[in-house]
């Protein structure tokens, strides 16, 4: 699996592009080696102590190092730093490019359409369905379900059953903060404890439901409330990786300024900042209710592309190709059914 390269739709353009897997090597030492010829160590480096250590290992070393423009350790491709909030000779260490803010208003443009349901993160998405009869079923591909949400909510796995959802994939060049998908209100928002597995698709594969696994944060908007998308109820699930461990919730209205912890109650805007990743790669599922949303038609149409080579694909055996999307982008319509 991990010899397979790794390829996805650039959606702007429609290239099929091959992606630059971080720390591959080290990610297949750890998913095949490690863990099955020494299983109690492949839980010791994929617990909160040893994601830390590899992130220390990977990043910390050179997180302070000095880069100049496009120039550095681990200085990642695809960054376009004159869209950056900051003058980009104060990105001076990896971490601060890690870790930019950009000005979306501008260079992330999102539709006006109050039904439009938008991506929380510049990331490469793949949707699906609970509901066995959809043609985009995907049974416990990513996550188990139950476990995803948690196997005490009981309220929130009636209201999502048979429901839809969307992965979305950030890779470490990406910018790393979160958007609000959709506009609403939080009626809960809670933390599940887990572990710090890889999101290099191999490693996915590998683990077949690593994303239910890991350690996440649950939001949970109510967008039938006046001034919502009227979508219905919308989950946000933020998912720790190996070597990123901490998600750090600071919702803003106006820019960054005065960013506020995220709570119950809370009425979030669409498309503003809502939680930022520290460095590494990481994962956002969205989770709607059954027949509140229909996804862009692209984003299904290239998940089924049989001439880009996927590990995904591979590993899954079905056509399953990400599209990479901008965040504000649109990928769905809200479905008002009252």
């Amino acid at each position: 699996m991990f010899t397979t390269q790794h390829q996805y739709i650039e959606r702007d353009s429609g290239k099929i592009c091959t992606e630059r897997l971080y720390a591959d090597g080290a990610v297949k030492f750890l998913y095949s080696n490690t863990r099955e010829n020494a299983p109690m160590l492949f839980k010791a480096l994929t617990s909160a102590w040893g994601s830390s250590l590899f992130g220390y290992i990977n990043y910390n070393a050179i997180i302070g190092s000095k880069v100049s423009r496009g120039k550095g350790p681990f200085y990642p491709d695809g960054i376009n730093l004159d869209e950056c909030v900051d003058n980009h000779n104060t990105l001076n260490t990896t971490r601060k490019v890690f870790e930019r803010k950009i000005r979306y208003w501008e260079c992330r443009p999102m539709s006006e359409e109050p039904s439009a349901i938008v991506a929380p993160s510049d990331s490469r998405v793949l949707v699906g369905s609970f509901c066995e009869t959809s043609k985009l079923f995907l049974k416990e591909k990513f996550f188990g379900y139950e476990e995803l949400l948690g196997r005490n909510k009981r309220e929130w796995l009636r209201a999502f059953l048979n429901g839809k959802f969307a992965v979305f994939r950030l890779t470490p060049e990406k910018y790393h903060y979160n958007h609000t998908p959709v506009a609403g209100k939080v009626v809960d928002f809670y933390e599940l404890e887990g572990n710090y597995h890889a999101c290099n698709p191999g490693a996915v594969v590998a683990m077949v439901t690593p994303y239910s696994k890991n350690k996440r944060v649950i939001t949970v908007i109510d967008t039938d409330v006046p001034g919502g998308t009227k979508a219905g109820f919308v989950v946000m699930i933020e998912i720790v990786a190996l070597m990123i461990g901490k998600i750090v919730q600071c919702y803003s209205e106006k820019g960054y300024d005065r960013p506020q912890q995220v709570r119950t109650g809370i009425f979030f805007i669409k498309g503003l900042p809502k939680s930022l990743y520290l460095p590494g790669s990481s994962t956002t599922v969205l989770i709607f209710q059954k027949e509140r949303v229909m996804f862009a038609e692209d984003l299904i149409r290239n998940m089924s592309r049989q001439d880009v080579e996927s590990r995904f694909s591979k590993g899954f055996g079905m056509s399953l190709v990400e599209t990479d999307v901008k965040v504000r982008s649109f990928i769905a319509s809200a479905v008002n059914i009252g």
